[in-house]
């Protein structure tokens, strides 16, 4: 009777998932899409430290409030993991998406799109692939930290106006793929988050590699930022069977001895990392792409917010053929190049983040990774 009841349980908990359906879709005004199937979901914390406090804890003395704060001794603190929110659809292919976000954002960058479309965690679920959606160490869900920091409230937004492209504020630029409607504004500037602890690369790395260790092979896909760190994880794990990466900074990782001489930016010199060439030779095992979107610079800009990407992709270009040389497979997508305008820093959340889905899904096609 108990194996039953089990059974049964399974069916109705199936039954349910299949009948989930995109939010977004359904919203006002709309229409309805089709139902988005998902085989299995939840949450988990992955990475991490854990630090302890001398002393004994006393469950009676050290468990009543204290408004000038609990005494530490004998308790430890968890923190410096990152979070992970997954789902899995029905007949999954067999590469999931490791979605790992940018600076100043969360899972959220994956997520339902500013002004409220699907973005590409719904949309790669609808082309059959599982997804994975980190909120790194020290950061939104994985809030969590083992080091101090101080946040300090500065109003900025107009200046990551210009360093996304979004436009030159408070001018959109001419045909940008990015919603005039106010609403997706404030949606867009309330997506950005602080650092909860200082900036650390290497437990971030540590984090996403574990993540990788513990769901297996997959296709890491990174934003921004985690650019760099994107490198250096593959380098350390195997399981990573390709990157796709969205506009990276210029922390390239080139073999020692042939990095491209210091860049001067915006008043500030940019130094492309070098690593051994045993470790660098690891990027060339696995097929790369790159994405860069529109309204960069093609000639040195007197605006550091462009200026900073156009020197980010000469240096994608000269890593891109470095690699190459070597016997790896990268390939860079600049998308107006390709008749595809007017994207910003987002473009998988822009107004055609369809169309740079279906680029990106060709790609893995292609590179025999669906």
């Amino acid at each position: 009777m108990r194996s039953k009841c089990r059974n049964l349980s399974t069916a109705i908990l199936a039954i349910s998932a299949a009948m989930i359906v995109s939010a977004s879709a359904m919203a006002a005004g709309k229409g309805k899409a089709s139902p988005l199937i998902i085989q299995e979901q939840g949450s988990f914390a992955v990475g991490g430290t854990v630090i302890s406090e001398a002393g004994t804890f006393d469950p009676i003395r050290q468990g009543a409030y204290n408004p000038q704060g609990v005494s530490p001794a004998g308790q430890t603190l968890h923190g410096d993991h990152a979070y992970i929110f997954y789902q899995v659809p029905g007949k999954a292919r067999k590469l999931p998406l490791v979605f790992w976000h940018g600076h100043g954002q969360t899972a959220k960058t994956w997520e339902t799109t500013p002004d409220g479309r699907e973005g590409f965690q719904n949309i790669f679920l609808r082309k059959r692939y599982g997804v994975y959606l980190i909120d790194q160490p020290r950061r939104g869900r994985a809030a969590r930290s083992t080091q101090p920091i101080t946040v300090t409230p500065a109003p900025d937004e107009q200046l990551w106006f210009g360093i996304f492209r979004l436009g030159i504020w408070p001018t959109f630029f001419q045909g940008v793929q990015f919603s005039r409607d106010p609403e997706a504004l404030n949606q867009f500037f309330r997506q950005m988050v602080p650092n909860t602890g200082p900036y650390n690369v290497e437990a971030n790395i540590a984090a996403v590699s574990e993540l990788f260790n513990k769901i297996g092979k997959g296709i890491l896909v990174t934003h921004s930022q985690s650019g760099g760190p994107g490198w250096r994880t593959a380098i350390g794990n195997n399981n990573i069977r390709a990157i796709v990466s969205f506009e990276p900074g210029g922390d390239f990782l080139f073999p020692e001895g042939e990095a491209p001489e210091s860049i001067k930016l915006a008043g500030r010199t940019v130094t492309p990392p070098a690593v051994p060439l045993a470790d660098f030779m690891r990027l060339t095992k696995i097929p790369i792409v790159v994405y860069y979107g529109d309204n960069i610079p093609e000639q040195p800009s007197q605006n550091p917010g462009p200026e900073q990407w156009r020197v980010f992709l000469d240096v994608a270009k000269a890593w891109r053929d470095v690699v190459n040389r070597h016997g790896g497979d990268v390939t860079i997508v600049h998308l107006p190049k390709i008749a595809i305008r007017g994207n910003t820093h987002f473009p998988m959340s822009d107004l055609n983040n369809a169309q740079i889905a279906d680029h990106m899904s060709g790609w893995l096609a292609k590179k025999g990774l669906d």
